[in-house]
């Protein structure tokens, strides 16, 4: 018996999909959530096997929910639009289903999670570089005590590696986001951010001043007062892009 979790804006797609689903014996349906909000608290309380995920959703998109969770189970896209079918089989989704539904094709996709659960062989989902949808190129999405905050780019001083997470500097505080650096010198826009060093990515429109601390040792002074340090490369970079 697989445990589900339907997640879907539209009222009547979720109601299509749970008359779809409820004839199947290999199926139970735990719960169904109308955002990705709601999905991300019920895929913590319930602990599914496996969840119905639409792509577009307001507040936050069905790829930035799975960002949000650390052991997240088998994923079969639900969505209208086609375009983002190579993403979510970048991110190792078990399928990716286009709406309107054939019940046939549902139960193939459902029959591809038990037989790779049978064979203990189910991926993990992971995050691949280059999905971005519109919304993403202008925030960053994180969770703080089991809430979701929506960080706008332009608030955003730096960055900052710690092991396996990365810190997200704002005026106010940081927030801890479960990504790499590389994947974000990806995805911030090149023209806003720069990587002066291994472990930071700076927000340039704050940026105050560069210090010379001692010979070829620099940092980068932000209009808050933070010092931010600064590696040889990361220097020359920051340099071409000030065009100093």
């Amino acid at each position: 018996m697989l445990k589900c979790i339907i997640i879907d804006d539209e009222p009547l797609a979720r109601s299509l999909m749970r008359e779809m689903l409820e004839p199947l014996e290999m199926v139970q349906i735990v719960d169904e959530c109308a955002n990705g909000f709601e999905g991300l608290k019920s895929v913590q309380t319930h602990q599914p096997d496996l969840i119905f995920l639409d792509v577009q959703m307001p507040k936050i998109n069905g790829f930035e929910m799975l960002e949000l969770i650390e052991n997240p189970p088998a994923v079969i896209f639900v969505t209208a639009f086609d375009e983002y079918a190579v993403q979510a089989f970048d991110v190792n989704a078990i399928d990716y289903l286009l709406k309107p539904i054939e019940p046939a094709r549902l139960e193939r996709a459902i029959a591809k999670v038990a037989q790779q659960q049978a064979k203990g062989v189910v991926k993990p989902v992971e995050q691949a570089p280059h999905i971005m949808l519109p919304e993403q190129t202008q925030r960053v999405v994180v969770k703080e005590q089991g809430e979701i905050k929506i960080i706008p780019l332009d608030k955003i001083l730096f960055l900052e590696a710690a092991d396996d997470y990365v810190k997200v500097h704002t005026k106010e505080k940081y927030f801890l986001k479960y990504q790499t650096m590389a994947r974000f010198e990806q995805q911030l826009p090149a023209q806003q951010f720069v990587r002066i060093h291994r472990s930071y990515i700076v927000n340039v429109s704050f940026v105050n001043k560069i210090e010379l601390l001692e010979k070829e040792q620099y940092t980068v002074l932000l209009n808050n007062g933070q010092n931010v340090p600064v590696s040889k490369s990361g220097y020359a970079k920051l340099k071409t892009f000030l065009g100093i």
